[in-house]
């Protein structure tokens, strides 16, 4: 009974289906089906460079989705552990601008694409790294990170996880050192700053877990499985910003076109995406295309947002061929007739109009089996019932519960018109042939306007 209680709330969300995916069983069949397209794509190199990488096998593929409410999806190799790298960039920037605020940080850091390679040492006109997301950038982001308070997903980095420190050389170092050292906070230690860059690049995570980072950025800082708040929205935002501009490498401009959503990248396969107020999904495959990201998290991403209206710019009301699975069912059709009946009962044939124009069924029904004919017809409105009839060409005789019709309640209260244009209809109505193309729509379209 305990447990029972602790997760009332997410108990009663499941068992009246208020969760952000309503039928999340549907939702993740299509996710599993767009997992198996993309499994069978055979292009791309493992990374061959750092040797905790070039010991992957490139068949490895996983899937995983963290939802704002905490339902969670896996499928493939969501076990198998691999390094952060650059998926790392943006929550070390989060927690960065969570501690430090906008300001501070970008005074440090710039906020544009480079339009370089990210492992570029380049400076922006202001003698800035461009942004957080090349490596430039991500070094000085972590010389602000305050060590010490260890609040950087705490739930997930442990001691155990960090995999022995990728091996570069002193060379690179060095140069870093004496081109960005004007970059750093005063009194920055560069050695620890270097050291605590490459522990956190090879931080080890599953795909399950980075899930739920996806998913707090998703949330507005705030842990779908804990409940915690872990970023400030300040910090969420600006991160999902630079993400969405500069999350993809050299990819990051056509991703944007492409897919829409914020993401980042990693050269050990990994690709952290972002649905905000919706979910976060992480996508690891080694397999690496020319400009470093995964081949087939990079076609994960784009049939996603083929098959559903998750692109930042999908108009959420006006989309064809799309699935928006936020969209509550019951809820929308409950919305639906309600507005449907109560224009007919106040005779507001320009809503009629506004409602048939949108591909509403003008024949649905209210939990007493009325429709809107029914309503017009009790109320006397001719001209609703005229515009339902002559232009919706909708059933002139349906049943109630109680056996009623349209024509039942105008006669009952006295509108001999209703009757009259009623009893016309009635005797040339015949039911609908299935629709035969794009004429017939244009067409009905026609009629209403």
């Amino acid at each position: 009974s305990h447990s029972i209680s602790s997760n009332i709330v997410l108990l009663t969300q499941a068992f009246r289906k208020k969760f952000v995916i309503p039928d999340f069983q549907s939702f993740t069949s299509h996710i599993d089906e767009l997992y198996e397209n993309a499994k069978n794509l055979s292009g791309g190199q493992v990374a061959d460079y750092i040797p905790q990488l070039a010991k992957f096998s490139p068949d490895l593929w996983a899937v995983s989705l963290c939802t704002v409410d905490g339902q969670r999806h896996t499928v493939g190799d969501t076990k198998v552990p691999f390094c952060l790298q650059s998926c790392v960039k943006p929550l070390k920037y989060a927690v960065a601008v969570n501690d430090h605020g906008t300001q501070y940080v970008h005074s440090f850091i710039g906020k544009e694409p480079s339009g370089l390679r990210f492992n570029k040492l380049f400076l922006n006109e202001d003698d800035k790294p461009h942004n957080p997301m090349v490596n430039a950038g991500a070094i000085v982001c972590t010389s602000l990170l305050k060590v010490k308070e260890q609040h950087f997903f705490p739930l997930y980095i442990k001691a155990e996880d960090i995999v022995p420190k990728c091996v570069f050389s002193c060379t690179y170092c060095s140069c870093l050192i004496s081109v960005f050292l004007q970059c750093f906070p005063e009194g920055t230690d560069m050695t620890s700053v270097l050291d605590l860059y490459f522990q956190l690049c090879s931080i080890e995570v599953t795909c399950e877990s980075a899930s739920v980072m996806a998913a707090t950025l998703a949330n507005g800082g705030i842990c779908p499985i804990t409940g915690e708040r872990v970023l400030t929205p300040e910090a969420v935002r600006n991160t999902l910003s630079l993400m969405h501009s500069c999350g993809m490498y050299d990819f990051s401009g056509q991703f944007a076109f492409h897919v829409g959503l914020p993401a980042k990248s990693g050269v050990s396969g990994g690709i952290l995406l972002v649905v905000p107020n919706v979910m976060g999904i992480v996508c690891w495959s080694p397999p690496l295309d020319k400009l470093g990201n995964s081949v087939r998290g990079i076609q994960f991403c784009l049939d996603l947002v083929e098959l559903f209206n998750f692109h930042n710019y999908d108009n959420l009301r006006h989309f064809a061929k799309k699935h928006d699975p936020r969209r509550e069912g019951g809820d929308q059709r409950v919305k639906s007739v309600i507005n449907l009946l109560f224009a007919a009962y106040t005779g507001d044939v320009s809503a009629l109009r506004r409602f048939a124009l949108s591909s509403m069924d003008m024949e649905q029904r209210d939990y007493d089996s009325r429709t809107a004919l029914h309503v017009a017809a009790a109320e006397g409105h001719i001209e609703v019932v005229r515009f339902l009839l002559e232009a919706c060409k909708v059933n002139p005789s349906p049943r109630d519960r109680w056996g009623k019709t349209p024509m039942d309640e105008a006669m009952l209260f006295g509108h001999h018109d209703v009757v009259t244009i009623l009893q016309q209809y009635q005797e040339n109505y015949s039911l609908p042939a299935a629709p035969d193309g794009q004429e017939r729509t244009e067409k009905s379209l026609d009629s209403l306007l």
